[in-house]
């Protein structure tokens, strides 16, 4: 399950990722808190979430061109100290007490900015870290190590900010930063897989397209992603609508959903590491589970119930998430890399606030209920039709066996053994 941290590079990169992961959640917290303080409405926070979505959907493929021409180690080291830059000023502003809401707005960009070029490099790298063998276990332990963060970085925020204040929250992100610089300074470059990188030309972002668009193996999963992230991860919405709507069981209730949907996202990324490979038949089967349980937990008679199945919705939803950005990554040409994975996290991070709106437009006319089952039904529907088009793309055909009970599988359709003739 850990075995890429025996890799020296790769370990420090983890550790720099622990610390400076758990800064990141509890500047969005005290990020957050700060707005509301200032504006006294929940728009304002929106806006601040959008500013720091837009530079991804706006300039995203321009980063994985940039990442893709670029050094990763050296480029990982001037978007970790802008966006500890970020930290350190709001800090400043708001422990002298000139912080005013353009001021988060405008740090809220910068960071996303900063994150056109970071996300894609930081996918990239692992590659660089570990090598092909070791891939998908590394990205499986980048998304437990994110995941362990989201649960420890907001409650040591919420502590801080009402101890001493959203300033220190700020300052103890900025600070943060110095672990995974620290990492990236002390990495052995001779122990690194480089690749070679792209040269300066014309038409390299529509070169990185025309890539993904000839390869059903990349396009499909990019696609599914997409489906799953607009529809299918708009948890804040429905999450609250339950909590506040349904069950009634207000701010606490709603807190112990999250934690729950966390711990199981920490699960599903300790499984992957576990595994091997990351095979698509498992993308499309933990896809349908992901769907057809958000279904089942839309119509959850009880608050227990409700709350049990956000463990495995939890496990199922980060299976997808790994298994589909390992896959991309290990079918992917090193040279492309950087302009596919701009391409994946744009479409998977960008697709959640463009969904949001409508699937909150639903929840408010039809009820929580009709919400998250839609949201459930799109999911399971896309893997179902994704499913059926690899496997014509593939020549395969959905074969039933009996071992130990009865087994569905796709297999090649020219090893059909003929059926005797009476």
């Amino acid at each position: 399950m850990f075995s890429s941290l025996k890799i020296r590079n790769y370990r420090l990169f983890f550790m720099g990722q622990v610390v400076s992961n758990t800064g990141t959640w509890m500047q969005r917290i005290a990020q957050d808190w700060l707005v509301l303080s200032l504006t006294g409405s929940s728009a304002a926070v929106g806006i601040t979430t959008a500013l720091q979505f837009l530079p991804m959907l706006l300039f995203g493929l321009y980063g994985g061109v940039l990442v893709d021409r670029l050094p990763k180690r050296p480029a990982l080291m001037v978007t970790q100290s802008a966006m500890a830059l970020s930290g350190l000023a709001l800090a400043v502003l708001t422990l002298t007490g000139h912080v005013h809401v353009w001021h988060v707005y405008l740090a809220a960009f910068f960071v996303g900015l900063a994150t056109v070029v970071d996300n894609p490099a930081r996918q990239s790298f692992v590659s660089e870290m570990v090598g092909p063998e070791q891939l998908q276990n590394a990205v499986s332990l980048n998304s437990a190590n994110f995941q362990s963060a989201r649960l420890v970085g907001p409650a040591v925020a919420g502590l801080m900010i009402t101890g001493v204040g959203t300033g220190w929250a700020f300052l103890a992100n900025g600070l943060s930063f110095a672990a995974p610089i620290a990492g990236l300074l002390l990495m052995r470059a001779r122990e690194l897989h480089p690749v070679k990188r792209a040269p300066r030309g014309k038409g390299q972002l529509r070169e990185g397209l025309q890539y993904v668009a000839g390869r059903p193996d990349l396009i499909w999963p990019v696609v599914l992603v997409g489906f799953i992230g607009t529809f299918g991860f708009n948890f804040p919405v429905w999450l609250s609508a339950y909590a506040d709507n349904v069950f009634h069981v207000g701010a606490g209730g709603y807190s112990l959903l999250n934690t729950l949907m966390a711990v199981g996202s920490l699960i599903g990324a300790l499984l992957a590491a576990r595994r091997g490979t990351a095979r698509m038949r498992l993308l499309i089967a933990a896809a349908l589970a992901f769907g057809a349980l958000e279904i089942v937990a839309s119509a959850a008679p009880a608050y227990w119930l409700f709350a049990f199945l956000m463990v495995p919705i939890g496990i199922f939803g980060m299976t997808v998430n790994v298994t589909a950005n390992t896959a991309v990554q290990m079918t992917t040409d090193p040279a492309m890399r950087g302009r596919v994975m701009a391409l994946f996290m744009m479409v998977f991070m960008g697709g959640t606030p463009l969904g949001a709106p409508l699937v909150g437009w639903v929840t408010d006319r039809f009820g929580p209920q009709i919400g998250f089952a839609l949201g459930g039904v799109f999911s399971a529907g896309a893997a179902a039709v994704i499913g059926v088009i690899l496997a014509r793309v593939g020549n395969l055909r959905l074969a039933v066996r009996w071992q130990r009970g009865p087994r569905l599988r796709f297999v090649p359709r020219e090893r059909e053994e003929l059926a005797p003739v009476a």
